[in-house]
Formats: C-alpha cells, sequence, structure tokens
C-alpha cells in the first residue's frame, strides 16, 4: 500500500517551512516598524512608500509559496478515493470561494488596509463592515486556506490536506499576535484623539 503523505520529500518541507515563514515574517517586521519606523526611515520618512515595499515584499513570498506547494504536491501521492469528479468539483468551488473571499477583502481594504498600514500609522477611518467583512471576520485567511484546500482536493493529494491544516494552523496564531496588537493600535488613535483639546472660536 503506498503512502497517503511521502515525508521523504523536500520539497514538503519546504513549503510547510515557506508557509509558516511568510507570517512570521510581517508580523515582527511589522511590529518593529511601529516601533521604529525603520521601513518609513528607508524611504525617507515617507511611510506610504515604506507600505507599499512591504507589501510587495508579502506579496512576491506569497506567490513563492504558492510555488513550493504546487511543486510539493506534484511529489506526493494521489488517493483514487479523492480522484473523481465530485471531489474535484468540490476542490473547483473551494478555489473560487476563497479566491472570492481574498480579492474582495482587497478590494474593501485597499493596499495599505490589506498589508499592514495601520503599523505605519496609516489608520482607516472606521471598520469595514461591508463583504465580505459582514459575514467573517478575518476572510483574507479563510480565503486562503480554503484556496489551499481547493488544491489540494482538484489534485486528489492528502499532503495537500496536512498542508490545508498546517495553513489554518499558522494563521491562527498569527491571528491571536495581530488582533489585539491593531486593536491596540486603534485604541490608541481614539484616545489620542479624545483627549486633543478641541479648537474654539473667538466670539465676534
Amino acid at each position: 500500500m503506498s503512502l497517503l503523505v511521502d515525508t521523504s520529500k523536500a520539497s514538503l518541507w519546504l513549503a510547510l517551512a515557506s508557509i509558516a515563514f511568510n507570517p512570521t515574517f510581517w508580523n515582527i517586521a511589522a511590529r518593529r516598524e511601529h516601533h521604529t519606523r525603520w521601513i518609513t526611515n528607508l524611504f525617507g520618512g515617507d511611510r506610504y512608500k515604506g507600505c507599499y515595499a512591504i507589501a510587495a515584499t508579502i506579496f512576491s513570498l506569497g506567490i513563492i509559496r504558492d510555488a513550493l506547494f504546487r511543486r510539493a504536491m506534484q511529489e506526493q501521492p494521489t488517493l483514487p478515493l479523492l480522484d473523481n469528479p465530485a471531489a474535484s468539483a468540490v476542490g473547483a468551488a473551494a478555489m473560487a470561494a476563497g479566491m472570492l473571499l481574498v480579492t474582495s477583502s482587497t478590494y474593501m481594504l485597499g493596499i495599505t488596509g490589506t498589508f499592514l498600514g495601520d503599523y505605519f500609522g496609516i489608520l482607516m477611518d472606521s471598520r469595514v463592515t461591508g463583504f465580505p467583512f459582514s459575514v467573517l471576520d478575518n476572510p483574507m485567511y479563510v480565503g486562503s486556506t480554503l484556496s489551499f484546500l481547493g488544491a489540494s482536493l482538484w489534485y486528489a493529494k492528502p499532503a495537500g490536506l496536512l498542508v490545508t491544516a498546517c495553513v489554518w494552523l499558522v494563521y491562527s496564531i498569527a491571528l491571536s499576535f495581530e488582533g489585539p496588537f491593531t486593536a491596540m493600535i486603534y485604541a490608541a488613535r481614539n484616545t489620542a484623539a479624545a483627549q486633543r483639546p478641541k479648537s474654539t472660536k473667538k466670539k465676534l
């Protein structure tokens, strides 16, 4: 009986390493930016250029991660039980739903809202509540996980299901750090605004 997951393949471990590295990198880099403005300073004090730079970096790392995942799946055993039209249809639907969540999230938040602009001091005026945020708190992460799940079913790879579970675990850990830190940033903004003296007009 063939193995469901071939753990001897280096490509599998490279894909898992990339999946773990990406959110770890952007959380560490963004927190340092918030405390020291090191990225902003690299761009002459322009926080927007700094944010766009880390956005390009995160996007590029995502492309590398996806390429490593596809290569790993090519070297993994196929499960006949999943190699059927029904599983492929579910996989295609999951990938479509994942893409919808990711793209609509990016559209609603914009580049700076999607790629850690709040850590650069680029804050949104109010919480985004339209779709997909009207149905999910973290549609970007859910969408990305669905994309991995869909690809795994499409290619009938049990190893992909294992990778998908790791993706969700890594994102869950990342959210446990990102959520409270982002809330702290906005709470500090609101406190500062509340303490700012209101302007008064002289009576004529």
